[in-house]
């Protein structure tokens, strides 16, 4: 059965880790379902090149879980196109800081460029006694936000919420590759490619977005 809302206390942790969902929580698709499907790579940290940054799908799913509620993602296809995104600018969430080329200031796990980074920072109330001390650091911006998992991995529904154009969001809810194609070009303002949708394919499957 597939569920295309969510509430405020749905648990996405747990669809995202394939527990057995209680029969009194909705869930996108009862049917087993894991992060690591959707970004394979995530099992361990093992042998991971930037060891630090590297979050398993474990300690990942919690972080995720918050930041749909926090933002207010309430969607399979919206939470599959977001976890595709992350797992590919982070390679299945082992870094979360832009070694390739290594562009100072830009990371968190969707890879936000430096303006956005700011920005993100300055919503969070927390972060207001060290945004002061950072001032233009772009890199002293991005340790605040890789600081705690909460941030680094609630920067991609920010920028769903706060930057994708209504009608963006509206397409996405249906679940259509083609409005994912949509969400790649006009609100991330990337490139489709075969590698990306096959990301999107894999974790629309899994969420059980219709049609996948």
């Amino acid at each position: 059965m597939h569920i295309s809302t969510l509430t405020t206390t749905l648990s996405l942790a747990t669809l995202l880790l394939a527990a057995p969902a209680p029969p009194s929580q909705p869930l996108f698709k009862r049917a087993p379902g894991s992060l690591i499907a959707m970004a394979p790579n995530s099992k361990t940290c093992f042998g991971a090149q930037f060891a630090s940054e590297c979050k398993t799908a474990a300690q990942a799913a919690p972080f995720i879980n918050a930041s749909f509620k926090t933002y207010g993602i309430t969607s399979a296809g919206e939470a599959a196109a977001l976890i595709s995104l992350m797992a590919f600018e982070s390679g299945d969430f082992k870094y979360n800081t832009n070694h390739f080329p290594g562009r100072p200031g830009q990371g968190t796990r969707n890879m936000q460029m430096p303006p956005f980074n700011l920005e993100y920072a300055k919503s969070i109330p927390a972060l207001k006694d060290g945004l002061a001390k950072a001032g233009t650091d772009v890199k002293k911006v991005l340790e605040l936000l890789t600081s705690k998992g909460e941030y680094d991995f609630g920067s991609a529904a920010w920028f769903m919420k706060n930057k994708c154009k209504k009608e963006v969001r509206e397409a996405l809810k249906k679940g259509t590759t083609e409005a994912w194609k949509m969400y790649i070009t006009e609100c991330i303002g990337t490139t489709v490619t075969e590698e990306r949708q096959a990301g999107w394919e894999k974790a629309a499957k899994v969420m059980g977005v219709p049609g996948h």
